[in-house]
């Protein structure tokens, strides 16, 4: 299995915990909880800031001190309704009790204590089309460039119609030279629908020395550390992401790889 992927290891408490030691770099972590219904998951944030997702299900949070209310909605990821979520900077603690079954994300990444905490979602997310034909996919912006919430943290949700690419046209963002580019690890947690269902991920460089392809299955965890990402859908079967993005610079610029750059709008 190629050292990129990443599969669930239990189904239920903590089921991936994505460290930048285990991904080789030094930004993004990851990781998830399946809690049931009353069940707790608690952490301290130490020197790195995060947002909690709702994927699925609702939760009862505390954080900085504060109770935040009963978190989330959507009791399937694929009902493509805004998300529910908690940014916390660094040197907090929280913890989450369990309303229902519900399925929790930690996006992370090296924290400032620059921004203070708050409730992002659902209010303010819209589900906005991008690209078009078989390229067409949905996306709910969590924390991209023009939120201010956060010193480092990149986080979206994409959902890609069966038989459709995402990811695509193409593109990188490993070098840091900004304006043109910048440096920026990423993790994709893929869900697919039906659960029993695939989808495809390749990650490679324009000098082949990576290049690998995937198949990724329900709840699996992709690193991308450089290189072109794209991901596909077969017929029959919907696929959903959660991208986590961060790097020396909390922009988003990146190069289309060469052979697909006249494709880009």
């Amino acid at each position: 299995m190629s050292h990129l992927l990443h599969r669930p290891f239990g189904t239920h408490g903590k089921v991936h915990e994505i460290t930048p030691a285990l991904a080789g770099w030094r930004h993004v972590g990851f990781s998830l909880y399946r809690l049931r219904a009353g069940e707790t998951a608690s952490e301290a944030t130490g020197e790195r800031e995060v947002i909690l997702v709702m994927i699925e299900g609702k939760a009862a949070i505390e954080g900085v001190g504060r109770y935040w209310g009963v978190l989330g909605e959507r009791m399937s990821v694929f009902e493509k309704s805004p998300p529910h979520c908690l940014y916390l900077p660094n040197g907090s603690e929280w913890t989450a009790k369990a309303a229902t079954d519900c399925v929790i994300a930690i996006c992370s990444a090296p924290g400032k204590g620059s921004h203070e905490a708050r409730r992002i979602g659902p209010d303010g997310i819209t589900l906005t089309q991008r690209g078009e034909g078989s390229n067409t996919r949905f996306i709910n912006n969590i924390a991209m460039e023009n939120e201010d919430y956060c010193d480092a943290l990149l986080v979206t949700e994409v959902f890609t119609p069966a038989g459709n690419w995402s990811s695509y046209p193409s593109h990188r963002h490993d070098e840091d030279d900004f304006p043109r580019v910048t440096y920026l690890e990423e993790t994709y947690y893929h869900r697919i629908d039906p659960a029993d269902g695939f989808g495809i991920q390749r990650v490679y460089t324009d000098d082949r020395q990576l290049d690998e392809t995937m198949a990724v299955h329900d709840g699996d965890v992709v690193c991308v550390p450089r290189g072109h990402h794209p991901c596909g859908a077969p017929h029959g079967f919907e696929m959903y992401y959660l991208n986590v993005m961060a790097g020396p610079l909390r922009k988003w610029r990146f190069v289309a790889a060469p052979p697909v750059a006249h494709l880009m709008r």
